[in-house]
């Protein structure tokens, strides 16, 4: 199956992320989010459910993923007890908007966090947000879209990986995605770099806002680059019982 719009399938979050002057609600972080996360990834369209969407995304490893609609205080115990309660395969895991300590504890047997720390952040995109100049001395940009996916790789002269990212654009907004510097190349302003080149790609393709989620490690690069905080993120995987 799938999805064409979401409207009237997720339910209001109520004590959801207070609203942006102007902006969208944490509950449209959620959405915008799984949307452009299933573009970046080349997944099925998200699957409208009535507590958020499910997500087919074929690996062996992470067959599907369900999303909650909700955010912080908005997710509901009754629909993550109900959804953890379900039969799943393993490959199948399950991403919250919300802090692991609050939804955790509701997870029936079977279930495995992991991670630790994560976070949903946001940005704003504007005019200034122009691709950057040449790559750093000493290094080569490849920079190509498909499918609404922009891909931006920084390798050495001779050829070797340095850093990587990439955006998704799903109407008005985007989802930065694999973002990734190699350790003997840290430090050296390659993730700013990559960054900049998805904000401008994102921002020339139409969007307005861009939302990731990211570890603890990604956290102060895009603080740095003017994302602002959202949310924690819980994220869980299906490992099955021993019963």
């Amino acid at each position: 199956m799938t999805s064409t719009s979401t409207a009237g399938h997720v339910r209001a979050a109520g004590h959801g992320g207070a609203a942006e002057a102007g902006g969208p609600t944490g509950e449209a972080y959620v959405r915008e989010w799984v949307h452009g996360w299933a573009v970046s990834r080349a997944a099925a369209p998200p699957e409208p459910r009535p507590w958020g969407w499910w997500v087919t995304v074929g690996l062996p490893q992470h067959v599907g993923r369900y999303v909650f609609g909700g955010i912080g205080e908005g997710v509901r115990e009754e629909d993550v007890r109900a959804v953890t309660a379900a039969p799943a395969g393993r490959g199948t895991q399950l991403k919250i908007v919300a802090d692991p300590a609050r939804v955790v504890p509701w997870f029936a047997p079977g279930w495995e966090p992991f991670g630790e720390g994560d976070r949903v952040m946001a940005r704003d995109l504007g005019a200034g947000d122009t691709a950057p100049g040449p790559a750093p001395s000493g290094y080569r940009l490849s920079l190509w879209t498909r499918a609404d996916v922009t891909h931006v790789l920084v390798t050495t002269a001779a050829g070797d990986f340095a850093a990587r990212g990439q955006v998704g654009v799903s109407g008005p907004s985007a989802t930065v995605d694999q973002i990734e510097t190699a350790e003997a190349h840290r430090r050296r302003g390659l993730g700013s770099y990559v960054m900049r080149h998805l904000h401008a790609a994102a921002r020339a393709a139409g969007a307005e806002r861009a939302v990731l989620a990211c570890t603890p490690a990604g956290r102060t690069l895009y603080t740095a680059v003017g994302w602002r905080d959202v949310s924690p993120f819980t994220n869980a995987r299906y490992v099955g019982t021993k019963d």
